[in-house]
């Protein structure tokens, strides 16, 4: 069902009900008490495209992916997930609306307890499906991100890196409509950092889906912005001097609970804003 046009004159929220955005901000106001963390944060996410949001800690990155998945609502404002408002939907319907998002989270959360396979699988077998099924799309998962070998280890034996990978096997295991990564690079050292960039291109590149990234590493954006995957290589490489993505990639920080930028490499590298000049150095 459509949502209805918003009574709102900003272009980049102008169509929040649409099918053409995958997650929408509008006017999304948040506090704990007397901390205000969004005030009045309003941004848009086109479908197939790739926001990277930045800010210091506790700037609001974090509680953004939160209030996308309906975990917080917000003190006022209006939030669209895939057309949906989900500022107004209970509780099982959030549930079922979470089935098309995947999210990759810090810590990669896996449980300890379970094999690889299990953690992978975790949300197929709450669909039900056929064993055959289950261990086809595993593998297929892991393989992209290089991991089959591990499907029957447990997260102790892996390394950090390799637990981040299986994170995101897991999370495109349902071919989501829409990721939400939660800094997927934090702790991790440069060489295993770009590691899981590479694979979060690859990802971007080869299915294009639309993905909010949360992240400290400003470096991990540039890098998104200015390569692409190489099919014929299986590699990531440098885009060629001057062209762009085919999925487009824009940067948006968060200062003080309000956007101070939303835009591309282009547009960012521009900015004379001293704080913004400042941060980007």
């Amino acid at each position: 069902m459509s949502s209805p046009t918003l009574p709102i004159e900003d272009p980049a929220v102008a169509n929040s009900g649409s099918s053409a955005d995958a997650v929408v901000f509008d006017n999304v106001s948040l506090a704990f008490e007397e901390n205000v963390v969004l005030d009045g944060v309003s941004f848009h996410l086109p479908r197939g495209e790739t926001k990277a949001l930045f800010g210091v800690a506790g700037s609001g990155k974090s509680t953004t992916l939160k209030l996308a998945l309906g975990l917080l609502r917000p003190d006022s404002g209006r939030i669209f997930l895939l057309g949906q408002e989900v500022t107004s939907m209970s509780e099982q319907e959030m549930f079922e609306l979470r089935r098309r998002v995947g999210i990759v989270f810090q810590e990669s959360a896996l449980f300890d307890s379970l094999k690889v396979r299990e953690n992978v699988a975790f949300r197929l077998m709450e669909e039900h499906l056929s064993e055959e099924e289950i261990d086809r799309r595993v593998r297929e998962a892991l393989r992209f991100v290089e991991l089959e070998r591990t499907i029957d280890m447990f997260p102790s034996e892996l390394s950090g890196g390799m637990r981040r990978r299986v994170a995101i096997a897991r999370a495109i295991i349902t071919q989501p409509e829409v990721l939400l990564y939660d800094s997927p690079t934090g702790g991790l050292d440069p060489v295993t950092s770009n590691t899981i960039v590479e694979l979060i291109v690859k990802q971007r590149d080869v299915y294009k889906t639309s993905a909010l990234m949360v992240t400290h590493r400003l470096q991990d954006a540039f890098t998104m912005a200015t390569h692409h995957f190489d099919k014929e290589t299986n590699k990531m490489v440098p885009l060629p001097k001057g062209q762009r993505s085919e999925v487009p990639l824009s940067f948006l920080i968060l200062r003080d609970g309000k956007i101070i930028f939303d835009g591309d490499i282009r547009e960012l590298a521009a900015s004379r804003d001293p704080y913004i000049r400042e941060y980007i150095s």
